[in-house]
Order: structure tokens, then sequence, then C-alpha cells
């Protein structure tokens, strides 16, 4: 009895230690610096993991990778990447994290931090990671299936959207679009077009200078800026604020199923007057604000 005491707890201890050395994780790095010439055009792909971009010294671009592999080969998989990173360079086009064999890339995520000069545009998209990128010329075009993306200072355009995550840009010259099927939108300081869409979460834009698109599932609606062109606002359910120049000439068409309707500034009504539904000029009129929400009170200051 007691010998086969002793059988299970070995098949018990064995059982344990190979489960261990199956899910063991593994970590490693790599480093590189690749010499270009004028403007780079790189492009970042992570399946799972993080990518940084930020910027640096011209002529140089520096690339920081951090590697986890999990399971068995682990230890074997962390030295093919360290000795051979996922880089290619074609003069000032750079494409980091391309892995053809689905062997090596399997239970493997790379981390990037990435130096660039200024003078970038850039594609980066994660399968699940979060990415932050800040002070290039752009454009940008920046996509996670589940992360949250932080933006800033970006001299162009910008493209960011994610399954699952929230997203703040900040100080973009160009046009702007935002889409998260789940998560908050934060826009600040956007000098061109602005165009937001998200499933489930709020969104709210200040220092707007250009046309303004905003639509939510669900999630209120908070929008600061100029009026210097149309802006149109949606939400599905949840309320809308927006505050523009006290001096600030436009037309109104502004609609709720459930709410009410408040305007500090003074509305010449075009049509009937309703509680729920308010459509006019103001001061002789201009661009369009055009605001709806199917549930929640609408805001104008």
């Amino acid at each position: 009895m007691k010998r086969n005491a002793w059988i299970v707890a070995g098949v018990i201890a064995l059982t344990a230690w190979a489960t261990g050395v199956s899910g063991a994780e593994e970590r490693g790095s790599f480093e590189r610096s690749l010499e270009v010439t004028g403007r780079v055009e790189l492009d970042v792909r992570t399946g799972s993991g993080s990518i940084s971009v930020k910027t640096g010294g011209d002529g140089v671009v520096r690339i920081h990778g951090k590697i986890t592999a999990r399971k068995a080969g682990a230890a074997a998989k962390i030295g093919r990447l360290e000795a051979n990173p996922p880089i290619e360079q074609n003069g000032n086009v750079i494409s980091i994290g391309e892995i053809d064999d689905r062997d090596l890339r399997r239970n493997v995520s790379i981390s990037y931090e990435i130096v660039v000069p200024a003078n970038t545009e850039l594609v980066a998209k994660s399968g699940s990671g979060s990415q932050s990128i800040g002070d290039i010329a752009g454009p940008v075009e920046a996509s996670s299936g589940s992360g949250s993306l932080q933006i800033g200072s970006i001299g162009g355009n910008v493209t960011a959207s994610t399954g699952s995550g929230s997203i703040r840009v900040e100080a973009v010259t160009g046009a702007l679009r935002a889409e998260t099927g789940s998560g908050s939108v934060v826009l600040e300081e956007t000098a061109g077009d602005v165009e937001v869409e998200t499933g489930s979460g709020s969104v709210r834009v200040h220092g707007v200078r250009g046309a303004l698109e905003v639509s939510t599932g669900s999630g209120a609606i908070e929008a600061e800026g100029d009026l210097a062109a149309d802006w149109r606002l949606n939400a599905s359910s949840g309320g809308i604020r927006v505050r523009i120049p006290s001096d600030a000439a436009f037309e109104l068409r502004a609609r709720t199923s459930s709410g009410h309707i408040d305007s500090d500034h003074p509305v010449t009504v075009v049509g009937k007057l309703s509680r729920k539904e308010l459509n006019g000029t103001v001061r002789g009129g201009g661009p369009r604000l055009d605001l709806k929400t199917s549930s929640g009170s609408i805001r104008i200051r």
C-alpha cells in the first residue's frame, strides 16, 4: 500500500514538472540601429505586444525588441529571434515584425521600442497590445485588435482604430479619423477635419478647427472648438454637450427623442418650436451644427 502511494506521488510530481516545462516562459531582447537618409517609411507589426515610436536624431532608426516565448522550445525561439530579428530595410523603407515561419511565431510576443527621425511616416499594427506614437511628421496609421492607442504631435493625417480599447490623440496638423468598437475617445487640438466612431464609449473632442463628425452607439459626446466648418454629432444613447465661441454664427438642427434641448445662443427659429427639436439660425447663419440623440439631452454653450 505504501509502495503504491509512493508511485502515485511520483506520477503527480512528474506531471507537475512536465506541466511546468511545457508552460515555461523565456524572455530575450535584441537591438539594432539602421542608417537612413531623408524621409523614413516605417511599417511595424506585432501579433501580441506593444509598440512605441518616438522621435530622436536624424539619420538613424534605433529598434529595441523585447521577446517573450512560452511552452516547449521557448528558449530556442528566443535564440533564433535574437540572432535574426524580423527586420527588413530597403533604403529608407523599413519593415519590422513580419515572421513568415508559423512555428517560430507561435506562442511568441514581441514588443517594440523604436526611435526614429522626425521626418517619418508610420503604419503600426498590433493584434493585441497598446501603442504609443509621438512627435513625427506622419501620416500615421495605427490599429490594434485589442489595446489602447496614444498618439501626439503628428504633422500629417492620422488614422487610429482599435477593436477594444481607448484612443487618445493630441496635436494633429492633418485630418483625423478615430474608431473603436468598445472604448472612449479623447481628442485635443486638431487642425484638420475630424471623424470619430465608437460602438460603445464616450467621445470628448476639444480644440477642433475643421469639420467634425461623431457617431456613438452608446456614449455621451462632448465637443469644443471654433465651428469653422460643419459639425454633425449623433449619439444613439447619451447626451450631447457643445461649446463654441460666444459670437459664433451658424445654422442649427437639434433633435432628441428623450431629453431636452438647451442653447445659450440666440436662435431664430425656423418651423415649429418643439421641446424635442430645434431648427433655426444663429447670428445670420453659417456652418451647419447638426445634433441628434435618441436618449439624452442636448446643451449648446
